[in-house]
């Protein structure tokens, strides 16, 4: 069958021709469109903080597709994949039973779209921070699809105010459309903070941080004292310098997050929750999705922050 394949770490995949996956008691599943997404690329350079798959190894941890039963395609559902054998391929394994049905009214590309970056806005707003009704909540990196998924759903969960913050004035103008109530150009840092302050009239509840660096220490120096910050990701870099008094003077939290330690139960609610909103047109995302052949390019293009869902499919042709 065919597959993108990582040969060496930090390197795009390149696609040939593997061995169909042969694994006891594992479902497998006829791949629709597999989405990529930044932990793809995470694994795939070896330096993943959870570990790697040996080399070579078919990227893609989700993906939409059928269930092949008795060697016929089945039901359609999001997936998650066991690597190495992943969903960037023809066929892919589906790890320990993990899929949610599919209704037909959802394109691909949208229920692509809602798995990982989704889930993680939802469960992120949810779990972690706990958001209130009426409370303010600042989205970090708001023209990515996770961010562009938080506006929304911060919406639809009752939040009294939105700020969204990203470097690309398009995305920010798009931010508005989908829900933000004000909006902070990250690309400038001087004064970042009063800035975000102005933004959220005095009152910063949560804050959900994709980026870290100076725009998360910069939204943490704005929040409210019982403030409580969830960081998902290092978009602006791996190292921020807080100082102690921003801390210790309020009572604020920052919140680790990761979608690995939360129940499969937890995230395929979350998961339903983010289909149904779609089927009725409470949420909005903007997908790509392109023949498996595309893998390499795609690959660099996710690595640049696309600002939408890049999704291959073996099924489409170039």
């Amino acid at each position: 069958m065919r597959a993108a394949v990582i040969e060496r770490y930090g390197e795009p995949p390149v696609l040939r021709d593997v061995p169909e996956p042969t694994v006891d008691g594992a479902n497998l599943v006829e791949v629709i469109a597999a989405p990529l997404n930044p932990v793809d690329l995470s694994i795939a350079s070896g330096k993943f903080y959870a570990g790697s798959p040996p080399t070579p190894y078919v990227p893609g941890g989700e993906g939409i597709g059928r269930l092949l039963q008795n060697g016929k395609p089945g039901p359609r559902v999001y997936f998650r994949a066991a690597l190495p054998n992943g969903a960037l391929a023809e066929r892919a394994v589906v790890s320990q039973s993990q899929t949610v049905p599919i209704p037909d009214s959802v394109p691909d590309g949208v229920a692509a779209a809602l798995g990982t970056p989704g889930i993680a806005a939802y469960l992120a707003l949810t779990r972690r921070a706990q958001l209130k009704a009426g409370e303010t909540v600042l989205i970090l990196a708001a023209s990515g699809v996770l961010g562009s998924c938080a506006v929304q759903v911060a919406r639809l969960l009752g939040a009294g105010r939105i700020v969204a913050g990203a470097r690309d004035e398009q995305q920010l103008a798009r931010a508005r459309e989908l829900g933000a109530d004000a909006i902070v150009d990250l690309k400038q840092t001087d004064g970042l903070s009063d800035r975000i302050r102005e933004a959220s009239g005095g009152q910063l509840n949560v804050v959900i941080d994709p980026v870290w660096g100076v725009p998360g220490v910069a939204a943490l120096e704005a929040m409210s004292p019982f403030g409580r910050s969830v960081q998902l990701g290092q978009a602006a870099g791996p190292e921020a310098v807080v100082k102690s008094g921003i801390l210790r003077g309020r009572y604020l939290s920052i919140l680790g997050f990761t979608n690995f330690l939360v129940p499969w139960e937890e995230q395929a609610a979350a998961y339903r929750t983010l289909v149904d909103w779609a089927t009725s047109g409470k949420l909005k995302v903007e997908f790509e999705v392109l023949p498996l052949e595309a893998a390499p390019d795609a690959w660099k293009r996710q690595a640049s922050s696309p600002h939408r869902k890049l999704a291959l499919s073996p099924q489409a042709r170039g």
